[in-house]
């Protein structure tokens, strides 16, 4: 049985990653962190047909929290083969990099990456049993001059640093694990403020095309693959 955890799945772009990968014939579990949210969504999930095993509270800031939601996931859901890390924060981005707080930096890289590597971490050993995969969405570590705030790109940036050497140490010993990363370039959600700008997609496009790209039997160990690149302006 395919079985699959998204994180951030109650709403936005992990909503819609889940929707299609249970459309699709996975078995699907929501990383959440608001009971009202995860139920709501689950409601509408099991509506279209799709099997929900149960959501996972996940506070991503909170390294307990994490220890707590992946032993959860052990005892329930021995069957996980796919990791989603799509749970994110966005910091600060009414600044520039100049004035941005450590604070806001400290914050944001505790939840994007020190959180995200810290589930991936205690999850691999189901996952590597499982012959599993984990795939993080993210944005390229290349600075973009049309949005750059720093908090959210240095997070990112060391969440791709993250995702570059672990494919590099599943492929030397041969380990059963596969990683990738996924930008799914403009997308309207709240993270953004529900940014419409000309080249934005919406969260169903971008849900139906990584479900796709998680299905399309291909090994993609190590790549950065970019659904919808950032076109540069003249």
């Amino acid at each position: 049985m395919k079985t699959a955890l998204v994180t951030g799945a109650n709403k936005g772009i992990g909503y819609g990653i889940i929707k299609h990968l249970g459309l699709s014939g996975w078995r699907v579990i929501l990383g959440a962190r608001d009971p009202k949210r995860a139920e709501k969504a689950i409601k509408e999930l099991k509506s279209l047909g799709i099997e929900v095993l149960g959501w996972v509270n996940i506070e991503l800031a909170d390294i307990e929290s994490i220890e707590q939601a992946a032993a959860e996931i052990k005892e329930k859901y021995p069957e996980l083969s796919l990791l989603v890390n799509n749970a994110g924060i966005p910091g600060d981005m009414s600044v520039d990099g100049l004035h941005t707080e450590i604070r806001d930096i400290k914050e944001t890289i505790d939840v994007n990456f020190i959180g995200t590597f810290t589930l991936t971490q205690l999850l691999m050993p189901l996952l590597e049993k499982n012959n599993g995969r984990i795939v993080n969405i993210t944005v390229p570590s290349e600075i973009s001059p049309y949005w750059h705030p720093l908090a959210y790109v240095a997070s990112k940036a060391a969440q791709n640093a993250m995702m570059g050497v672990l494919a590099m140490e599943f492929q030397q010993p041969d380990t059963p694990l596969e990683i990738f990363s996924v930008h799914p370039g403009p997308t309207t959600t709240d993270l953004n403020g529900n940014m419409a700008l000309p080249g934005f997609h919406d969260i169903e496009t971008v849900g139906l095309k990584t479900a796709e790209l998680i299905n399309d039997g291909k090994r993609h160990q190590g790549e950065f693959i970019e659904l919808y690149p950032i076109v540069k302006e003249d």
